[in-house]
């Protein structure tokens, strides 16, 4: 029994999730595949993904596969009810909806948890952390997880040092096919159609500061440039400072570009990115965004706490009235900006992305009885394959080596 919103908002979903299995034609080669060859017949799969259209397909992917799924959120902005309904009415178990208190979130991972899932397909890490603190009776019965974000991945690598992880992981996100795409130009469009969407204000001739230039750093950076924006980069890593600076961009720490800044959009994985001693030294009416997973880069906690005052400014725009007298303005809450207050990343990058997921699962259960080790890179030839039927669907054709060329790169003789 699912747990949504409002089951009458079906056709709705339907639509969407046609929508983008008609642009996602990777992830429909693979859920052809599946269908014959079923191999998650059996098996229960969870997922807890931004639970929109692009995730929701990938749901049904895995249901073609032979799987019982069973679907929860990872951000209680990102889940749109209308595809929560829609993937009621194709038999996926959903337990989420918008808006979602803590204990509502809470409830709904549990729930897609006491399933006793074999395969599990996390987004952030919540899953993840909820069945090793919570359900540890049912890891012996978990094949292994698939991690879509750096944020996760961060998580697990954290648990694997410390001896605590229990179970073989995929990073996901590590795969080229994975964050060359889906982080650098995914994230880079989709923040910017979610920011420009909900404030209508231009891009072009503002100060736009970036707090993080990991690829997803490197996305936004690059398409506030091409918008016409003047870019500063904030960094804690040496070396991809620099590689900022080579990129054409200023870079200096927050506690000099608060001053400076227009609109800021911290994409770290980390905490206090943005602290009220920043948020003090802003313009009026700076704008704060946040693109990575958790709402803990930007200081929410402090604006809710600390403010003088705070308005509704325009949907998903709260405006915080600060105790100089300034105000800053905060998109979705500081939550996953793309997601919160837009549609996520475009479906013909989530093609790659979720193909990731879908042979990265698959490699897992293949795989079940060779003893994997917890941490597992995903292998070249998932990369290969996927890229491959990309560049086939986008009817791009490459060159290919000799074998004289072969020869030539792979002996030392030559």
């Amino acid at each position: 029994m699912s747990e949504i919103r409002d089951i009458s908002l079906a056709p709705q979903g339907e639509r969407k999730l046609k929508w983008v299995e008609d642009h996602m034609p990777v992830l429909r080669s693979i859920c052809e595949d599946f269908e014959k060859t079923k191999p998650f017949e059996g098996l229960k799969v969870a997922l807890s993904v931004h639970m929109e259209a692009k995730t929701g397909y990938l749901a049904t992917v895995f249901q073609a596969g032979g799987a019982d799924v069973y679907a929860t959120g990872s951000n209680v902005l990102s889940t749109q009810d209308d595809i929560c309904a829609a993937l009621t009415e194709r038999g996926i178990r959903v337990f989420a909806w918008h808006g979602a208190t803590a204990e509502e979130y809470d409830r709904h991972l549990a729930a897609c948890l006491e399933a006793g899932p074999q395969i599990i397909i996390d987004d952030g890490g919540d899953l993840n952390h909820m069945m090793h603190s919570r359900f540890p009776e049912l890891i012996p019965g978990v094949i292994g997880l698939c991690e879509e974000t750096t944020t996760g991945i961060i998580r697990l690598l954290s648990m694997d040092r410390a001896g605590k992880l229990k179970y073989p992981v995929m990073l996901v996100n590590d795969a080229a096919m994975k964050h060359l795409f889906d982080n650098r130009y995914g994230t880079g469009q989709s923040v910017w159609n979610a920011i420009n969407k909900t404030t209508n204000l231009i891009v072009a001739g503002k100060q736009v500061v970036v707090a993080g230039y990991g690829w997803c750093g490197k996305g936004v950076a690059m398409r506030a440039k091409g918008l016409g924006a003047r870019v500063i980069v904030t960094e804690v890593d040496p070396v991809k400072a620099i590689e900022a600076v080579m990129d054409g961009f200023l870079v200096m720490p927050m506690k000099e570009a608060a001053p400076l800044g227009d609109v800021f959009v911290t994409v770290t994985g980390c905490r206090d990115v943005i602290t009220m001693e920043h948020m003090l030294l802003m313009k009026e009416g700076a704008i704060l965004t946040n693109a990575g997973h958790f709402n803990v880069e930007v200081d929410y906690a402090a604006l809710e706490a600390e403010s003088v005052s705070k308005e509704l400014r325009r949907d998903n725009i709260v405006g915080y009235t600060l105790k100089n007298g300034r105000s800053v303005n905060l998109i979705g809450e500081g939550r996953l900006v793309n997601l919160a207050a837009g549609d996520g990343h475009p479906a013909e990058i989530m093609d790659m992305s979720f193909a990731v997921q879908a042979l990265s699962a698959e490699y897992l259960v293949k795989h079940r009885n060779d003893h994997l080790p917890m941490i597992n890179r995903v292998p070249e030839e998932i990369d290969r394959e996927i890229a491959e039927r990309k560049l086939r669907f986008l009817g791009t054709k490459i060159d290919h080596l000799t074998d004289a060329q072969d020869r030539y790169l792979h002996s030392f003789e030559n």
